[in-house]
């Protein structure tokens, strides 16, 4: 089994939570969301993220607004809905109960490695 398609797998999973715990930070610009992703380690793509931008957008969780830009053509910011708020929250507790649920088994795991060790000494 590989890795990098696992973890790739993991990471597509939690994007949408992650694009929507960025914006309920503030309005964002598409650029804004990737490069604090990115900060936090997750790499994602513009091919990536507007697809799942319009889908939020279309399921009424996000909302944007034109800003005219200095440099260039206006810009859209995207901000969260009452229905997107709504809809973190739901998607924040999942993620809580699901991180809380590996870490309750990852920890059984290391519990149970220690008593192995120390029951059968080598």
């Amino acid at each position: 089994m590989n890795i990098d398609n696992t973890a790739s797998q993991m990471r597509k999973g939690v994007l949408e939570f992650c694009i929507l715990s960025v914006i309920k930070q503030g309005e964002a610009y598409p650029s804004d969301i990737i490069d604090k992703m990115r900060t936090a380690n997750l790499n994602i793509f513009e091919g990536t993220l507007y697809p799942l931008l319009n889908r939020l957008k279309n399921a009424e969780f996000l909302t944007y607004r034109w800003v005219e830009s200095n440099s260039g053509p206006p810009r859209k910011y995207f901000s969260l809905t009452e229905k997107g708020d709504a809809f973190y929250k739901e998607l924040e507790a999942t993620w809580n109960e699901l991180a809380n649920a590996v870490k309750a088994l990852s920890d059984a795991e290391q519990q149970h490695t220690i008593k192995t060790s120390f029951n059968n000494p080598q």
